[in-house]
C-alpha cells in the first residue's frame, strides 16, 4: 500500500457482486474478494460458505482518498445491498453475507454512522436499517478463482447475478 493509498472494507453478500461497482474507477488502486470477521485463522472458502468460520465475504478496496474519497466509496456501497435484511444477500442466506462496513480508522467511522443515519432518517426503508459498522480486522483473501470473477467467469456471473434478485432490488429501491 502507497504512501497516498488507503484500505476500505465493505461487505455487501455474495463478494462477486461487490467487485464491478468499484472497479476500474480513477483512484482505485486494487478490489480484493475475501473474509473478514470471523474466529478462525486463514479460513477457506468451504468453511466461510457453510457458516463455520464467523467470517463475512467482503471486498477491500485500496483507493487514494486525494482521487476518489471514502465518502464516494460509501455512496457506491449502499446502493449495492439490502440494508434491512440481516440474514444474507438476496438468494445467499447465512451470517457469511450479511452486510458490514469494516472501518479503519475514525474518520470511516464517523463517515460511516452519518451515512446509515441519513439512510435510516431518508424513509427510503420501513424495516430498520442492519447493517453494521465493524472494526476492521485481518482480511483474509479468497482464493485465486473468486479474484475479479465478473472479468474471468463472465457468463457464470451474469447467470447467478441474474437469479440473485440483486439488480431488481436495486431499482425498485435505490434508483431515483
Amino acid at each position: 500500500m502507497g504512501a497516498h493509498t488507503h484500505l476500505a472494507t465493505f461487505a455487501g453478500g455474495c463478494f462477486w457482486c461487490m467487485v464491478k461497482p468499484f472497479d476500474e474507477l480513477p483512484g482505485i488502486h486494487g478490489i480484493v474478494s475475501g473474509y473478514t470477521g470471523g474466529h478462525i485463522k486463514d479460513p477457506a472458502y468451504k468453511e466461510v460458505k457453510e457458516g463455520n468460520s464467523g467470517h463475512y465475504e467482503a471486498v477491500q478496496i485500496t483507493y487514494d482518498p486525494e482521487l476518489f474519497p471514502y465518502e464516494r466509496l460509501l455512496e457506491l456501497y449502499w446502493p449495492q445491498i439490502d440494508p434491512t435484511d440481516d440474514g444474507g444477500q438476496f438468494q445467499d442466506r447465512g451470517d457469511q453475507y450479511r452486510t458490514a462496513i469494516f472501518y479503519h480508522d475514525e474518520d470511516q467511522r464517523i463517515a460511516a454512522e452519518a451515512t446509515k443515519k441519513e439512510i435510516e432518517e431518508s424513509g427510503r426503508f420501513k424495516q430498520p436499517i442492519v447493517t453494521a459498522i465493524l472494526p476492521a480486522s485481518t482480511f483474509y483473501p479468497a482464493e485465486d478463482y473468486h479474484q475479479d470473477f465478473y472479468k474471468t467467469n463472465p457468463d457464470e456471473y451474469k447467470k447467478d447475478r441474474s437469479k440473485s434478485g440483486r439488480d431488481e432490488f436495486i431499482e425498485e429501491n435505490w434508483k431515483e
